[in-house]
């Protein structure tokens, strides 16, 4: 055996083994959005006073090993919290493909009464579905299943959870088959084919969770719209009569739904984890440090800490930027090869390429499924931007940048973590989710022509500006 030696502490390694994994099995989380491929470079630690990539580094003798901060993201969840806490109590978790939201809810009076956010440990594995679901075909779904549990537990000790009878739980199709233990390699290859997508219900104690009676999902609506959107969906409510209402999830994988009170589009935007900085080259979740606003006039960091680098609302800031001082033009190129945002944090020709991908894949699959149903924007009751990431999101910003459709433009609202605040909701008043999924429809983009045809168009930038 060989030790390796952290913050004074000893942990076991077998000589041979690859240091992330035996970084994992000691209980630290070590971000590999490359999903360990030693592409990404952001599984960086110090080995022995070097830095080295955990996921390529073998150990063959004792080491002493560095990790960088451990990462706490900020997120605004969007809900009041502070109500009285009565003995009548649940559980609302969400579980995000990075982060983690969970809320002890009053059922006597609907409210929060508290709430935490964390990291979701399975970004070890992977920055998205799709590397996780391929980790799961090869290891089975028990490492991933016991990372998020693992993590969910340390946010229930957050919350000071007294027993309660049911945790109420959404989360997209992969997310929850992993929370409980279900393998969902089916999901990586055509015909992408969940093991389930109705409600299910476990004993809290199946899955590790001694004080709750009872685990209870929502409902999802396909492979890659899940149980997050129908919570979304059961927080927004549905439009007036003749109306109809968009809801935007951006998170690691954007869902994009198109409802009226007869029936829904949906879809999932193949944007990537752009938003959560896996892909760019200075990227970070919204943590101390992360750049989450910025103009010409400077910029400004989660918890006002030094610049070590940008999350997704930054991103979004900086590309606006850098487009109206014309750095970057209408064809994404920039003629220097990296722009430096702050000391030390730079934004590359490669991270507007991947900025491009992503708004345009958002953009791309609202403007399909509005063709889809024959609906112009003058119907659009309201758009709504949901996760941790949309409440400080810049509008004008996004919409200049062409991630976000222009005539929209002032009917856009952020409304924070809405998967966790339906599923909160969910728990207080049981009302029906079937008015959300009996009429849905998934429409799938890889095969579509109409949306090939629009990513390619809104590859460029300022198309879509109203």
């Amino acid at each position: 055996m060989a030790r390796i030696m952290i913050d004074g502490t000893e942990y076991a390694a077998y000589p041979g083994e690859l240091l992330s994994d035996a970084l994992r099995r000691a209980g630290f989380s070590v971000p590999m959005p490359c999903g360990g491929r030693g592409t990404c470079g952001k599984c960086l630690v110090t080995v022995n006073g070097k830095r080295e990539r955990a996921c390529g580094y073998i150990i063959e003798s004792d080491i002493r090993v560095v990790l960088p901060g451990r990462e706490t993201i900020v997120s605004d969840l969007g809900a009041n919290t502070g109500a009285e806490g009565t003995g009548n109590l649940a559980l609302a978790l969400d579980i995000g493909t990075t982060t983690l939201a969970a809320a002890l809810i009053s059922l006597d009076g609907g409210r929060i009464v508290r709430a935490a956010t964390g990291v979701n440990p399975q970004r070890a594995f992977g920055a998205d579905v799709m590397n996780r679901i391929g980790y799961c075909r090869e290891h089975g779904p028990a490492p991933l299943r016991d990372a998020v549990t693992g993590a969910v537990k340390e946010l229930l000790t957050q919350l000071d959870v007294p027993p309660v009878g049911t945790m109420f739980t959404a989360g997209n199709t992969t997310m929850l088959h992993l929370f409980f233990g279900v393998d969902c390699s089916a999901m990586g290859t055509a015909p992408y084919t969940p093991v389930f997508l109705e409600s299910k219900t476990v004993p809290g104690e199946d899955l590790g969770f001694s004080g709750i009676g009872n685990i209870v999902s929502l409902p999802s609506a396909a492979a890659f719209v899940g149980a997050d959107l129908t919570a979304g969906l059961n927080s927004v409510g549905l439009p007036p009569e003749g109306k109809y209402r968009l809801l935007i999830d951006l998170g690691t994988n954007a869902e994009v739904v198109l409802f009226s009170r007869e029936g829904a589009l949906c879809t999932a935007a193949a944007a990537g984890p752009c938003f959560e900085g896996a892909n760019i080259s200075c990227g970070m979740s919204a943590s101390p440090g992360a750049i989450c606003a910025y103009s010409a006039r400077g910029y400004a960091t989660v918890g006002g800490a030094p610049a070590v680098g940008v999350c997704g609302t930054g991103l979004v800031d900086a590309v606006a930027a850098l487009l109206e001082d014309g750095t970057i033009d209408g064809s994404g190129y920039m003629e220097c090869e990296s722009f430096e945002l702050a000391p030390g944090v730079t934004l590359t020709q490669a991270d507007v390429r991947q900025y491009q991908l992503a708004k345009s894949a958002v953009l791309s699959a609202v403007q399909t499924l509005l063709q889809m149903r024959g609906v112009s924007y003058e119907e659009i009751d309201a758009l709504y931007i949901a996760g941790g990431f949309s409440a400080k999101i810049d509008i004008e910003n996004a919409v200049k940048t062409g991630l976000l459709p222009g005539e929209l433009k002032e009917k856009c609202a952020a409304v924070g973590n809405s998967s966790l605040l339906g599923t909160a909701k969910y728990a207080a008043e049981k009302n029906d989710l079937s008015v959300f999924l009996d009429h849905m429809t998934y429409v799938d983009l890889a095969a579509d022509p109409v949306f090939s045809e629009l990513f390619v168009e809104n590859m460029l930038f300022g198309g879509d500006e109203a």
